[in-house]
Order: structure tokens, then C-alpha cells, then sequence
């Protein structure tokens, strides 16, 4: 079924409004071609010469020629980013977060996505099962890389039990083709106790790494356990000694792979060590942090910026606030880098003593005590937690709380929400140590 491409808007100064094409015009064709989402766009509109069949709001359909520069854009945007239908998840996984939520949230949070295009657009992580051999076609044409694939075991009929789906198995082997056609991509395994660890786990890694070097890296992280899992699969929560076993065993991998091809390939997710409570490994070991958005290498990278500006502060003092200044403010999140935290707040105040900073780690009651990620606290437990508490002139709160682009977080709350009913005025610190830094001892971002 064709889907319609609605203009929503022309850049000001654009080829598009040179051509009088304006919001609400229907494109048609490109170079004699239907368009199927965002990727034969871009294709279709990168040679110097494009010819667009646009249909006008009365009905009018418009042959417009274009000469232009190679890669110029025209200026167009559309009601639908992906110019298609978003592809929701064939797949009943028995990790599914989405299966663990509560029920009267938001809409979109209930929406379970495996769109390969999502992948290269937004980083997402698909499984393949929906995948056609016409997708892989068009993977293998535009060059389109990296895709993020969430693998889980690399056991056919055990990939099938996870997932609740008797295709899953065979999907696997798409990863032939994209390894074959030289399309870059990265893993992500969700390790669930009893199911796809120990031998398991060492049978996916042996496997996976015949995929290196298209396969620049894998993700293990530990599968995310709410409080709503009535009815669900019976899987059970990592514990420290469990965590210190999977640590080991990446581990080993790890100096095995290095020395066979020089990458460390195959990295563990940033909870298992603070659950282990084991220093993360030093930053080289990440391997230019390819899973950083998934939580791989987060907290190395935080330490390593923090304690950078804490140097740059005692090697250039003329360029940061004076030793002597003074200001309470208040810091929160989840409790999984609290420890961190707290060590990296007592570093701070041996350089600024007068500058005093109340933390507060909030337990996610909504999801539940497992849950201990910064990125999944709601407004409400923010609120109930910090009611009451001494937070100084500003409170502090992780980047990753809000939806991306907007002040937002899971339960719809916002930033102004948590001000006002807190009576505090409300900033924002990014993930990295040395934004920590600066807002904490009081530089504003036009400083």
C-alpha cells in the first residue's frame, strides 16, 4: 500500500520553495520511482539532476526538474520522519520491558518497536525476526550502517523460547548476509539467570566473534525486572555473586579476543559491575565507547571527565570560580551510581569546601527496588522522595530522566512540574563528569 508523503514544512531559502512546493503537498515520485520511507529519499535526491512528481492540494500533480549540487537538500520535511509506518515487534519475548509496565501510562511507552530503519536513525536494536530478504536488499544497496542487533543467544531453538517466536532462530542467519556485504553492526545480548548464561553465553560469544570485524562490538546487560511481572515468564534478578561471575567470564573473552584481533569486542553492561561492586575497567577496554548509549562504558567515561576537570581546575584556577566560593545545592537520581557519586562529590569538595551538596538517591518505587537506572525514575518518586528534604538554592537531576528533546519524564511529568512542587528551581546535568563539575560549583553554560 503506497504511503502518502505529506510535506509538513519548506525551509526558508530552500530549492523546495524556489519550486513553490509548500506544506500540504503530496510527493509522488522521484525520478520516476515510488518512495518508500526516508532512505529512498535520501538516495533518490542525492544525484544533481531530480525530478519530483508532486500532487497539489487541488488535486494538480506537478512535474518539477531540478538541477543542483550533489547532496544538496532540498528543504523539504515531512509529517512522518521515516516517511513510512513505524514496524511494531512481532516477537513476546520473556524479558520484555514493555510487558512489565503498569498500565495508564502514556500511549507511545507501550508501543514495541523493530524497525531496522529506527536502527540507523536512532540507534535502536532490532532482532531481525521481521526483516525481510527485500529489507536486506535495500540494507545491502544504500550502505546503511551500523545496525544494532539484539542477538540474545546464538542457540536456534533457545533464541525461539526467548523470544516466543518459531522464526527466531532461523533469522539469525541474515547476519550472514550483512556480514557477507560488509555492513557494519554492533550486538546486544539481555542476559536473563538460567537462560542464555554461563554456557550459553560462552557459546554466543565463541560464535559471534566470527562476525568480527563487521561486528565491531556486543553488548551484555542485565534484563531489567519491574515490579510488575504478574503472569510473565519466571526470571530471576542477577545477584553479586552472579555478577561477579558474568564479569569474569567477559573478561577472559576479552583478553582472548584482544590478542586474536586487537579490539575487545565483546563488553559488559555498566549494572553488572556495580553490582558486583568492582571498579569499571579503564577506558581503552571500551574500544572507543561503541556502546555508550547502552549503558556500556557510561560510568568510566563520566570518572575519567570528571577527574579530567578537577585537573584542569588546579592546573588553570584563573578560569573556574575562586576556592572560596560558597552555595548549597542539591543532587538526585537512581541509586545505581550512587556510590560514584558520592566518592566523586567528596573529591569536588576538597577543592571547593565551601560549596555543600545534599544527595539524594531515589529508590524507583514505581517500577521497583530492581530497577536502579537514573534514565527510568518518574516525577512522582522524584517528588515523594526529595519532599521535605534540605535542597539548597538548586536541584540537580540526570539528563537521561527526560524523553529525548523535551523536559519530560516517564510518568509526564515535567521539569516545571517537579519545581513547583518542590519549590525549587530545577536544573539539569548531562552524563558526563565534566558538565557534573560545572554545574555544580556554579558556571552557567554562557560561561
Amino acid at each position: 500500500m503506497h504511503t502518502a508523503h505529506i510535506v509538513s514544512s519548506v525551509k526558508p531559502g530552500s530549492i523546495a520553495e524556489e519550486m513553490d512546493i509548500v506544506p500540504g503537498d503530496e510527493l509522488l515520485f522521484i525520478n520516476g520511482q515510488e518512495v518508500e520511507d526516508i532512505f529512498d529519499y535520501q538516495f533518490l535526491t542525492e544525484d544533481c539532476s531530480v525530478t519530483l512528481v508532486i500532487k497539489k492540494e487541488n488535486g494538480e500533480e506537478w512535474e518539477i526538474e531540478i538541477d543542483k549540487d550533489e547532496d544538496e537538500d532540498l528543504g523539504i520535511e515531512f509529517e512522518n520522519g521515516l516517511m513510512d509506518e513505524y514496524r511494531s515487534c512481532c516477537n513476546k519475548c520473556v524479558f520484555c520491558f514493555i510487558d512489565q509496565m503498569p498500565k495508564g501510562m502514556r500511549k507511545t511507552l507501550y508501543f514495541k518497536d523493530d524497525d531496522s530503519r529506527l536502527s540507523f536513525l536512532q540507534g535502536n536494536y532490532v532482532t531481525l525476526t521481521n526483516m525481510s530478504d527485500h529489507d536486506i536488499d535495500r540494507i545491502v544497496k544504500y550502505r546503511l550502517s551500523p545496525i544494532n542487533i539484539s542477538f540474545q543467544t546464538m542457540n536456534p531453538d533457545l533464541r525461539c523460547k526467548m523470544l516466543n517466536n518459531r522464526f527466531a532462530g532461523e533469522a539469525l542467519k541474515k547476519v550472514d548476509r550483512l556480514f557477507e556485504a560488509g555492513i557494519r553492526m554492533n550486538g546486544q545480548i539481555v542476559l536473563c539467570k538460567g537462560l542464555n548464561d554461563g554456557e550459553e553465553l560462552e557459546r554466543s560469544i565463541r560464535e559471534l566473534t566470527k562476525y568480527i570485524p563487521h561486528l565491531e562490538s556486543v553488548s551484555v546487560v542485565p534484563v531489567g525486572l519491574t515490579r510488575y511481572r504478574e503472569g510473565l515468564y519466571p526470571l530471576e534478578a542477577f545477584e553479586k555473586e552472579d555478577a561477579l561471575k558474568v564479569i569474569e567470564l567477559i573478561s577472559d573473552w576479552q583478553d582472548r579476543i584482544y590478542k586474536a584481533h586487537g579490539t575487545h569486542f565483546i563488553h559488559c553492561g555498566d549494572e553488572f559491575y556495580c553490582l558486583a561492586g568492582k571498579e569499571v575497567p579503564e577506558a581503552d577496554t571500551y574500544d572507543g565507547y561503541l556502546q555508550y548509549e547502552n549503558g556500556v562504558g557510561m560510568i568510566r567515561s563520566f570518572l575519567d571527565e570528571f577527574n579530567d576537570c578537577l585537573a584542569e581546575i588546579e592546573e588553570y584556577p584563573e578560569k573556574y570560580p575562586s576556592r572560596d566560593a560558597e552555595r548549597v545545592v542539591s543532587l538526585s537520581g537512581g541509586l545505581l551510581m550512587a556510590d560514584y557519586i558520592r566518592d566523586s562529590l567528596k573529591k569536588l569538595s576538597r577543592l571547593y569546601p565551601r560549596i555543600r551538596v545534599n544527595y539524594y538517591p531515589v529508590e524507583n518505587r514505581f517500577f521497583g527496588e530492581k530497577i536502579t537506572v537514573s534514565g527510568l525514575l518518574t516525577g512522582q518518586d522524584i517528588v515523594s522522595s526529595l519532599r521535605g528534604k534540605d535542597l539548597g538554592s538548586m536541584l540537580f537531576l540526570p539528563g537521561n530522566l527526560l524523553r529525548s528533546g523535551t523536559d519530560i519524564l516517564l510518568d509526564d511529568m515535567t521539569l516545571k512540574d517537579i519545581s513547583l512542587k518542590l519549590d525549587i528551581p530545577v536544573g539539569i546535568i548531562e552524563t558526563d563528569g565534566r558538565d557534573f563539575v560545572r554545574k555544580i560549583i556554579g558556571i552557567k553554560e554562557h560561561e
